[in-house]
Order: C-alpha cells, then structure tokens, then sequence
C-alpha cells in the first residue's frame, strides 16, 4: 500500500447532502507514519460539523473483499482508515428529495469522510488486515438498533459497483437480506419541537407548519413547563431544534407575591431546564424575549443594548435570556407588541369600536405591532438559513407608533369614528391602579434581521389586512 504523505487537510462536497470527504496530512518517514486523525479545532474551522463524538469504534477485517452495510444509524459518524485500504459506498436512507442519492470513494490512511445521521453507510476491503474506525457522536445500545435503516447491498436501483463482485465476496447474512430501495422506510428527520403551541405565536407556527410531520407542538397540557416530569418524558435524542414559545405574561400581576413566584418559575427556572436539555443534546434553542428587558430610555433598541428591565417580569425575562445566551446554538427573538389568533389590543380595541365604546389609551408607549405571523416567519427564516446564532430583533416595519394612534386606526378600519379614542398620558392611565412599570419606548432595531437576508412587512399594512380578519370573524 502506498500512501501519499503531506497533503493539506482539505474538504470535498460530495453529492449526499452533509456527507464531507476530507483529505488529511500523513507525515512518514522510514519507520512509518503518523497522522492527526481527528483534530476539533482544524477540521471545525474547515467547516466539519462539531458533532461532538463519544465513542470510538474499529473494524478489523482479515480478508480483502469482506463487505460491510449499507446501515443507516441515528447518528453522525467520521470515518476514516487506519491501516489498509477500503471501498466506500455511502446512500442517502433520510426522508426527503435525495433518498437513495448514492456516493462512493476509495480510501486509505490520508483520507476521512464525515457522514450525517441517516446516510447508510457500507464498506468493502482491497487488502488483507484492513482496519476501518469511526468516530460517533452517540453511545451505542442494543436499543439504538431498532432505529437503524438498512439497505441491500446488492440494490439495482443504487447500483453499486464493487470491486469484489458480491458473490465472491464476504458477507454476513443480514447484510444479504436487506430490502432493496423501494421497500426501505426513509429515516425521518429529528423533530423540532414547539412549546407554548396554543398562545398567540404558537398558533401562527401550527399554521406556518402545517403539514410537516418533523414538528412537533406542545399546548400546556401535553409539556407542562413547571412539571420536571414533562422535561423526562421525551427522548431528546430524536430532536434537532425546540421553539419555546412558552412564557408567563402577566405583566401586572407578575408584581404580586404569587405572580412573581409564577413568573420566575416559568421564564427563568423552565427555561434553565431547556437549556441544559440543549447543551446536553446539542440542540438547537430557540427563545422569545420581550421589549421588557428594557428601561425605555433609549428611542431604539438594539441587540447589544445592556439588559435594563423595571418590573418583575421584565426582570425575569431578562433573566431567560442570560441563560438562554450560553447554549452554543441558541436565536433570542427579542419582540414587542405581539398581536396573534386570540386576545390582544387589536382586538380589544376592535370589539370596542363595534359596540361605540369610548377608548381611553396611553399615547406616550412608542413601538411598533410584531404579528404573530412576521414572528413565525422569521424563526423559520433563521433556522432554515443557519443564520449566525445569537440575539435578533424582530418586529414589523414601518414608523413608529403609540397604542393611542394603532387604537385610533383600529377605530377607523373598522368603520368606527377615531374621535372616539382619548389620548392619556401612562401616568393617568394606571393612576391608583396597581400596575407594573412598562418601558415608554419599544421601537427595535431590525438591522441585524434584515442584514440576514429578513425583511419584516410593514406594520400599518399588515394592520389592515389583521382587521379585515377580524370583520370576517364574531368579535367578543
């Protein structure tokens, strides 16, 4: 065997979405030679995935032509050759436009290839005492095998070329009765799930995902946030993303003995359960925070602004971001004003000017209206583009307003006169009530969103074409 030495580590796209050959440095002289055959910081900084591996494995075969697969495993895998030299056969068995996408290569010591969970994965030997390792991001189990796909290897529809033609070759005799490509069941995808599905978000993202069977939604009564058995209850290992659309938002009573107790368990000790949960599992998290984080000082807030809320649940939901913020993979969805399918201003301002009801409402509150639908729209937008993990603003466009002028609107759109609205100062409004503090201005910067390639809609337009909506619908 010959193996070329001194190569620059290098990455090959191959046809399987994810699978990655890699070139690898060899360093020989006459008493053999060496190699880095797993470097996190080189090979992270060429692009590989940082699958974090937890388990090393070899294959020794003693023969040349002993074939192995095609196994799909529920987890990543880097393969590469430690002595001898392999041919590489690679199928795509996940759900989606590639199933059945077919890739293979010789290898030997100077090269790696990097295969994502669900490629099956099979090998054939072109020397005798050739040994094949891998590295895998997951503990193997006698369980784990229940969620293998298999593949022939002899499958007309993949076609595989091997060397050794397979009646001459060593197999094993699962291998030879593996299902041919029509009859495999497709690996499905890990699962996104969607926590707080039947607030306000969580109901534009039911609808923005109808249809697809990879996400998954929880309503309090299937994951109750306060109860550590709904955090045991699931097999996080079958899960890429969650969406915690969940929180307390009882503002005012948030101030109260209960209500900060409420308050903090749900935006702060939950949401410290779900990021363990991610790290631990590599996971993706996404997590909602609000305008509340802020005094209202400045006109416009961005992203890095210091955390400077006033009232306990301001407070506590700066305190889910800080936790939120050290999960490796993590997008903080910093809203405000958030109008949805169920109650909101909007719609209490509508059902007002439908019965002539005289409004009194604050005109010194500045920002503008997120709706739930702009919202779902730009997490889908993040994770389908692998933005850059962090925190983004997201509301809609367009000039800012006070609620006393989207009241106003809201009067006119309907039908109704705007003369009927009242402008009030924060202060006269809660004058003796018990009230928490609220930020004067929640105008967000949407720079960083839209830089990412989001460009939220209008908010004035997408008022109008809500309260048509709400025309259509019985209002309370």
């Amino acid at each position: 065997m010959t193996i070329e030495f001194s190569k620059k580590l290098s990455a090959h796209e191959t046809p399987i979405p994810g699978v990655v050959l890699y070139d690898l440095p060899v360093h020989g002289d006459n008493r053999g030679w060496f190699k880095e055959n797993w470097q996190r910081e080189k090979m992270v900084a060429l692009g590989l995935p940082d699958f974090r591996p937890v388990q090393n494995n070899v294959s020794f075969n003693e023969k040349a032509g002993t074939t192995r697969g095609i196994h799909a495993e529920p987890w990543d895998k880097f393969i590469s050759v430690a002595t001898g030299r392999i041919f590489g056969a690679w199928v795509d068995l996940r759900e989606g436009p590639t199933f059945g996408a077919v890739f293979t290569a010789e290898l030997d010591p100077s090269q790696a290839i990097f295969i994502p969970r669900g490629v099956g994965n099979a090998f054939q030997t072109l020397e005798d005492n050739t040994a094949y390792t891998y590295l895998v991001n997951d503990h193997w189990s006698a369980d784990a095998q229940g969620q293998y796909t298999f593949l022939n290897l002899a499958d007309e529809t993949a076609a595989i070329d091997w060397p050794v033609p397979l009646d001459q070759a060593e197999l094993s005799d699962k291998d030879k009765v593996h299902p041919r490509l029509a009859d495999v069941v497709p690996m499905p995808r890990k699962k996104t799930l969607v926590l707080g599905a039947n607030g306000q978000l969580g109901k534009a993202l039911r609808k923005l995902y109808d249809g697809d069977a990879s996400v998954e939604f929880a309503g309090r009564a299937e994951f109750d946030l306060a109860s550590e058995a709904s955090f045991a209850s699931r097999n996080w290992k079958n899960y890429s993303t969650i969406i915690n659309a969940a929180a307390y938002t009882a503002v005012d009573v948030a101030e109260t003995p209960e209500g900060r107790i409420a308050a903090w368990q749900i935006n702060v000790s939950a949401v410290g359960r779900l990021a363990r949960i991610a790290v631990e599992h590599d996971l993706t998290l996404v997590h909602i925070s609000s305008d509340y984080v802020f005094d209202g000082t400045r006109q416009v807030h961005a992203e890095d602004e210091p955390l400077s809320p006033l009232g306990v649940y301001g407070q506590t939901k700066a305190a889910g971001d800080a936790v939120v913020s050290v999960v490796p993979r993590h997008y903080i969805v910093r809203t405000s004003w958030v109008i949805g399918e169920g109650n909101n201003f909007v719609r209490t301002m509508a059902s007002l000017a439908g019965r002539d009801v005289k409004a009194a409402v604050v005109s010194d509150q500045i920002g503008r209206l997120s709706f739930a639908e702009e919202i779902a729209d730009g997490i889908r937008h993040l994770l389908e583009t692998g933005a850059e993990y962090g925190t983004y603003n997201i509301s809609n466009e367009g000039d800012p307003q006070s609620w006393a002028d989207i009241a106003a609107e809201v009067y006119e759109l309907t039908g109704a006169s705007s003369q009927a609205v009242t402008r009030v100062s924060t202060a006269a409004y809660f004058d003796g009530k018990a009230a928490a503090p609220r930020p004067l201005n929640s105008v967000l910067n949407l720079s960083k969103i839209t830089a990412s390639g989001f460009s939220p809609s209008d908010s004035r337009a997408a008022l109008s074409a809500y309260s048509r909506t709400l025309g259509e619908t019985a209002i309370d």
